[in-house]
């Protein structure tokens, strides 16, 4: 893969969403001077700077955020992964979202060290000669970065710093592969409206609770239920604003979670993402992650759906891989593993998602083949 070589000014001078930016391999050394990363942000970035979501929880929205916002969020990200001293960044998340304009574009420039952006799954990793990384991630970097377990032995460390939906299973096993003492994974929990509001750290083993970012904090959201779950209600001084209103002090995100203490928290799941099925609780993420272990198949997804008799349910749907039937699956291990029993499996052509592997928006499947899940 041929990386083009661009200035840190020519970079900062194209909107994050620009194809140039998004869509080809580029490279840029931050080490190699052309002015002060924070003068050339100053002069480079519009003052107020638009975001989209992704389109998985609903219809796609427009946000803004003030430049020295988005400038300060970044640095705080940098200050996440600067204890293990990284020399390169390596990204496979495009610019054109939140995370990917501070992650792939900022957090190099506030670190001042080179940085590759690698915009597909398909091909080698970047032939860097640094030998501490960070690698910035969305869910399948994982597999991305297990098919290429000798480019990472190379490296004295890398940090994975992620971003995206719930973190697949084989995070944990990149971090056996790797090892301790070379791998880390730093999460960051957070959204197109709200930023980032917290972030958590591990090298084996279970993840730890969360924790809020340093200018989030808790804001008051009602009685905890009968799990011990609150909805994740925050205030920072860095959330977005729809165009033509101000920015609110106070964000409620699509989460639930069960508080700790004044700043730790366990994540429950998205609240679109949890369903009561015959009166069992189950978090789609989860399931989905689980069923990737066991159903060979290129793509799948698990969807909430109304049902006439009880309420809430679930379809699954599949993208075969080619050649392949819904037949040569293993429905019957999937359906244990999920614990329920899904309304209907679907075979569709393909799921679309955002960059950072989100399911977009989908009310009710699509047309596809489909049958009972009898």
């Amino acid at each position: 893969m041929d990386y083009a070589e661009l200035s840190p000014r020519e970079l900062l001078s194209l909107e994050f969403a620009a194809p140039a930016v998004t869509e080809r391999a580029w490279h840029v050394g931050w080490d190699a001077g052309d002015g002060v990363p924070e003068r050339l942000a100053a002069e480079l970035l519009p003052p107020v700077i638009d975001f989209r979501t992704s389109g998985s929880t609903g219809e796609s929205r427009l946000w803004r955020r003030l430049r020295e916002n988005v400038w300060r969020e970044a640095g705080m990200l940098a200050d996440m992964v600067a204890p293990e001293k990284p020399e390169a960044v390596v990204s496979c998340v495009p610019p054109a979202h939140l995370f990917g304009a501070l992650a792939s574009v900022l957090v190099p420039a506030h670190l001042r060290v080179p940085v590759w952006h690698k915009p597909t799954f398909y091909g080698a990793m970047p032939p860097i000669e640094q030998r501490r990384v960070v690698v910035v991630a969305t869910p399948w970097i994982f597999t991305l970065l297990l098919q290429h377990l000798a480019w990472v032995r190379e490296m004295e460390h890398v940090t994975v710093l992620y971003g995206g939906a719930m973190i697949p299973e084989t995070a944990g096993e990149f971090l056996a592969e790797a090892g301790p003492d070379r791998a880390l994974i730093v999460e960051m929990l957070g959204s197109t409206e709200a930023g980032g509001i917290a972030t958590r750290r591990w090298r084996e083993g279970e993840p730890p609770p969360w924790t809020l970012f340093p200018d989030v904090s808790f804001a008051a959201s009602g009685e905890p239920d009968d799990d011990g779950e609150v909805p994740l209600v925050i205030n920072s001084p860095r959330l977005a604003f729809a165009p033509g209103e101000r920015a609110p002090s106070v964000w409620e995100a699509d989460d639930r979670v069960r508080p700790l203490d004044e700043r730790r928290f366990h994540f429950a799941g998205r609240r679109s993402r949890l369903v009561k099925v015959n009166g069992r609780r189950i978090n789609l993420d989860e399931v989905e992650n689980a069923l990737r272990g066991v159903l060979d198949c290129a793509d799948l997804a698990v969807l909430p759906v109304a049902d006439r008799m009880i309420g809430e349910h679930v379809d699954l749907l599949v993208v075969l891989k080619p050649g392949g039937a819904l037949a040569d699956l293993d429905l019957a291990a999937a359906f244990e593993r999920m614990g329920v029993r899904p309304r209907r499996v679907h075979t569709v052509p393909r799921i679309e998602r955002s960059a950072l592997g989100k399911v977009r928006h989908l009310s009710t499947p699509p047309t596809s083949e489909a049958e009972e899940a009898q």
